[in-house]
């Protein structure tokens, strides 16, 4: 029998063909990974994704996007590689992410993109782990997010047009997308990085204001080094007027419609389809009940959607959560918009703390008939902990608190949240504004529905009512002499979505009346409850024990101790009402007692050995104690309709 030598051992003929096969499989391999994770950046790069025929391609080579959305803004940064790689083990070969222009421009031209907002970090992370980006900027981004996104600031121009050519609009996106733009252009697929499309705006035919918006928007991209496959993005309805030409047009939805598929087609033909946004859950709005959607009938969908040959994105993939003040609102169909609740657990296949679902276990073994080579192992999940109750120590009144705010800013007629004169002369963007004037009697107090959102109201720090959109007329009680009438005005959030971005301003608005004569004359504290002001807040000298009665509003502290290496845990609030949780400093975001969220998230990497400071704003009732648990209550669930 024929011999050979390979290496210096002697092989048969048998042998040298399986060695033969075994290269030509290895190289086929190769050729696939290429297609379906992101090459290494030395390799030359000849063509990124294209949307020249019936099917995307990159490197000329026929692929799929098997997409995922998880929001960097919305993941403690020290989670974003469990997060990540726990979508590539799933099948997903795409990372999708909005980019809040809100929290990167805080102020006008004071641009922050340190720890959870590093967009950077995340891309690099991304492509690091083999996922592929597919960028979206906005600048609006709906998101269930504050304002879709937008600096609140935009709000103090009287004039303001939102989403249009105007041109206090279109040069502080200018402004922004020369900082964030430039950022992220490096990382493009051309120049050896993972992004490979970018969208243009969001959803834009649902609002469509102005035809030369979407051409404006897409030559910001391009005149900034833009290179690659720009995309939009809209349902069924905006896809009539959400396009611009020279950008692939994508469509949203939870239920499949396969008349839907035929108009995109339609209006697209020979070009690749994709689902930019296939609904995996919903969002919940307080008072509410919480939105599931049946896993099964998810993946039925998914299944669907993969059998035309289209690509798609799980919106979401995991959601997270809207730390701190920024859920939207939802004013669609509706007389007076409902804010959003904190937790963005969306019912996504990995839930707001991370874990695997049975959606994330049915998604994956769909997704792998789509590899060709066998999924990594999922990581193992995070560990949680019930922590011991925590004792409430001490408490505040929101009037000592008052202290440590800024100068408080006296106006005759009542300003909006937005044109306060703090922040640099950038308004307030979220939290509370306390407005007091003096009253020489009782009567009926009237809002004229210029409260935005809602507002407890004082007389002589005594609670008597809350006035809302609802609720726009209270009587006051009668007194001697002049009293001191505060009303304490909550911003719920702006809404995120729909044609009323214009008319988002918080605080007092306009006018409050009282026996039909118009009030005058105020004390305004903004309280927009900023780390700075809580740290503040902790040096307080007027902190009181809790033997002496509260009043409220109030802030109250507990000390959380942890014993060993801190893990993820969730805050339950029995017999308290509404109000915001702080833990070392940071805003974990709203509580209300009627739900349907009865827990907020707190993520492990927050708290430390030792002591950890919990303190909460309580605008009502106060139970002397915190509770924590290892699993989230979000309250009654309801089939997304």
């Amino acid at each position: 029998m024929e011999k050979s030598s390979v290496l210096g051992v002697r092989l048969s003929l048998k042998q040298r063909y399986l060695l033969l096969l075994g290269f030509a499989a290895a190289v086929i391999i190769a050729s696939q990974l290429t297609r379906s994770h992101p090459p290494r950046a030395k390799m030359k790069r000849v063509e990124g994704l294209r949307a020249n025929s019936s099917q995307f391609t990159l490197e000329k080579n026929p692929f799929r996007i098997l997409g995922g959305s998880i929001h960097y803004f919305r993941v403690p940064r020290a989670y974003w590689e469990d997060r990540l790689l726990k979508m590539k083990a799933c099948g997903i070969n795409t990372l999708t992410t909005y980019v809040p222009w809100n929290l990167h421009e805080p102020e006008r031209g004071v641009f922050d993109f340190e720890d959870e907002l590093d967009l950077e970090a995340y891309i690099r992370l991304a492509g690091s782990l083999g996922l592929w980006v597919i960028l979206r900027p906005g600048p609006y981004i709906c998101a269930e997010w504050d304002l879709g996104g937008l600096p609140s600031w935009l709000l103090r121009d009287p004039n303001i047009k939102l989403r249009t050519t105007y041109a206090g609009f279109t040069e502080a996106v200018n402004s922004f997308f020369d900082k964030v733009i430039k950022k992220v252009t490096p990382y493009q697929y051309s120049q050896g990085g993972p992004i490979i499309a970018v969208q243009v705006e969001n959803e834009y035919g649902s609002y469509a204001k102005d035809e030369k918006y979407m051409p404006f928007i897409q030559e910001a991209l391009l005149s900034r080094g833009i290179t690659e496959l720009l995309l939009t993005s809209d349902n069924k309805d905006g896809l009539k007027l959400g396009g611009v030409k020279g950008a692939l047009e994508t469509i949203n939805f939870q239920k499949l419609d396969i008349n839907e598929i035929k108009y995109l087609d339609e209006i697209q033909p020979h070009k690749p389809k994709m689902v930019m946004e296939y609904w995996s859950g919903w969002f919940d709005l307080w008072g509410g009940l919480h939105h599931v959607f049946p896993a099964e009938d998810m993946t039925a969908v998914v299944t669907e959607i993969l059998k035309l040959d289209m690509s798609i994105n799980l919106y979401m993939f995991h959601g997270g959560t809207n730390f701190g003040f920024m859920s939207g609102a939802f004013a669609v169909g509706i007389p007076a918009p409902k804010p959003m609740v904190t937790s963005y657990d969306y019912d996504a296949p990995l839930s707001e703390a991370g874990d695997y679902t049975t959606k994330y276990h049915l998604l994956r073994n769909l997704f792998s008939s789509y590899h060709n080579e066998p999924l990594p192992k999922p990581p193992s999940s995070q560990q949680r902990r019930a922590y011991q109750f925590a004792v409430v120590q001490q408490h505040l009144s929101l009037w000592d608190s008052l202290h440590s705010t800024e100068k408080p800013f006296r106006s005759q007629r009542p300003v909006n949240m937005e044109n306060l004169p703090v922040n640099n002369n950038n308004g307030q963007s979220y939290g509370y504004t306390l407005y007091e004037t003096a009253i020489a009697s009782g009567g009926t107090l009237n809002s004229k529905n210029n409260i935005r959102d809602r507002a407890l109201v004082f007389v002589d720090k005594h609670l008597v009512g809350v006035l809302d959109y609802k609720v726009q007329e209270l009587v006051l009680p009668d007194g001697k002499g002049s009293r001191t009438l505060s009303l304490l005005v909550e911003n719920c959030g702006r809404v995120n979505y729909g044609t009323t971005l214009d008319e988002q301003r918080k605080g007092l608005v306009g006018d409050v009346e009282l026996n039909s004569h118009i009030l005058r004359d105020f004390v305004i504290h903004s309280l927009d409850m900023k780390a700075g002001f809580v740290n503040r807040l902790q040096g307080s000298s007027q902190w009181v024990s809790m033997q002496k009665q509260p009043s409220f509003p109030a802030f109250f502290r507990a000390k959380l101790y942890v014993n060993s290496s801190p893990k993820d845990t969730f805050i339950k609030l029995p017999g308290w009402t509404k109000g915001v949780v702080f833990v070392n400093g940071r805003n974990l975001g709203r509580y209300w007692s009627i739900g349907p969220q009865q827990t907020l998230y707190v993520p492990g990497p927050w708290l430390h050995r030792g002591d950890n400071q919990v303190t909460v704003f309580e605008e009502q009732e106060a139970d002397g104690k915190l509770y924590f648990s290892s699993n989230p209550d979000y309250g009654m669930a309801v089939d997304v309709e």
